[in-house]
């Protein structure tokens, strides 16, 4: 039995939300409806900020069920590098069946748990994601929000893990 019964029977906002992400890292569009950290803005172009990478490619996002808790995942299984995080990469996407592929971003500080729970305001001291190579499949009708985040949060893929707060040598 999906879990589309129990969720948003609406349809699928977040599948279509994380579709659109997957487009805009394929090839970045243009498109403003006036939101800083819209899942349709132009996700990839720069903000007139600093520019740390020249390539960016990946949009990090939150995935909230319908009870409001984060969604998070455990990387790293069995290894030293064991980490739970709630950001994630769109990898690709299957719109008719409304699964994707995530990658699991790691953050650069461990996420705090209350009992069973990510508690949302550890969540306020991340500076930094690191792309991993963990890969998780879901079931986006399980899902009843999708925030997307700025892509600058993003470190490089093959950077070493805990080097905090570290730019340049």
């Amino acid at each position: 039995m999906g879990c589309k019964k129990h969720g948003c029977d609406t349809g699928s906002c977040v599948c279509d939300a994380l579709a659109n992400i997957k487009k805009a890292q394929d090839k970045v569009e243009r498109r403003d409806d006036g939101c800083s950290n819209s899942c349709y803005s132009d996700l990839l172009s720069p903000r007139g900020r600093d520019n740390r990478r020249d390539a960016r490619d990946t949009v990090p996002f939150l995935l909230q069920g319908k009870d409001g808790k984060y969604f998070y995942a455990t990387g790293g299984i069995g290894t030293r590098d064991c980490f739970q995080t709630v950001f994630f990469r769109v990898e690709s996407i299957d719109e008719d069946k409304c699964c994707a592929t995530l990658s699991l971003l790691e953050p650069d500080m461990d996420i705090e748990f209350d009992k069973c729970c990510v508690d949302p305001t550890s969540l306020c001291d991340v500076d930094e994601v690191e792309r991993t190579r963990e890969c998780i499949e879901v079931d986006l009708n399980c899902f009843c929000a999708v925030q997307c985040l700025d892509p600058d949060l993003v470190g490089d893929i093959d950077k070493k893990r805990h080097h905090h707060h570290h730019h340049g040598k």
